[in-house]
């Protein structure tokens, strides 16, 4: 049973909207400069890295705690689907295989993402980043992780899994592959017939 995991923001969810929105009512509220825009076009690493980059570091735990206060309201309605990213879920489950999303989004928020966009998956795991994910997907037994950012690359190899990195984010489809993806698809639109073509070899031995 091919089970696989995936990244959320980029990778499954299309999150620059509302987490924009967030931003921008988070400057407001500490009266600060963030430009937002900036902020999503970079999306992966932890919240307090992030914010680290706009704000000294005594203010960063305050600043996420607003953050996390407003996620829910303001970025869970705003998000969509990236592409492909439903069909590229439920291909894994026809196949018998079972789902994680593993992603730097704390736990609350990305099961309420998920669960917003209705995708049938069996875990959710949160607020881990890079090699640490490993031991989530490790434990799960995912034979592949799927993730738009290089560090995504890190997690699969963390957790004994094939790195399928999505050109959705901010790395294009070069840098992907340098940073040592296995295999790089332009985005999940793709995902299905890969998926279909690595697993059949396996089924048939």
């Amino acid at each position: 049973m091919d089970s696989v995991g995936f990244d959320l923001d980029m990778t499954l969810a299309d999150t620059r909207a509302g987490i924009a929105a967030v931003y921008d009512e988070l400057a407001l509220r500490i009266g600060v400069t963030i430009d937002s825009a900036a902020v999503v076009a970079r999306l992966g690493p932890p919240l307090e890295w992030e914010l680290a980059n706009w704000l000294p570091q005594d203010r960063v735990p305050e600043a996420a705690v607003i953050f996390r206060s407003l996620y829910p309201s303001l970025a869970v309605p705003a998000t969509t689907l990236m592409p492909g990213a439903r069909e590229a879920v439920e291909a894994v489950r026809e196949a018998g295989g079972r789902v994680i999303v593993v992603t730097g989004k704390n736990s609350r928020d990305a099961l309420s993402t998920v669960e917003f966009l209705e995708l049938e998956v069996d875990e959710v795991v949160g607020s881990v980043f890079g090699a640490d994910k490993g031991p989530a997907l490790a434990t799960f037994g995912a034979a592949a992780y799927v993730g738009d950012h290089v560090a995504d690359i890190e997690a699969a190899r963390a957790g004994g899994a094939v790195s399928v990195a999505v050109a959705t984010g901010l790395y294009p489809v070069g840098e992907l592959r340098e940073h040592g993806a296995d295999v790089v698809l332009g985005d999940l639109t793709e995902f299905a017939g890969w998926f279909d073509g690595w697993r059949t070899p396996a089924a048939l031995v």
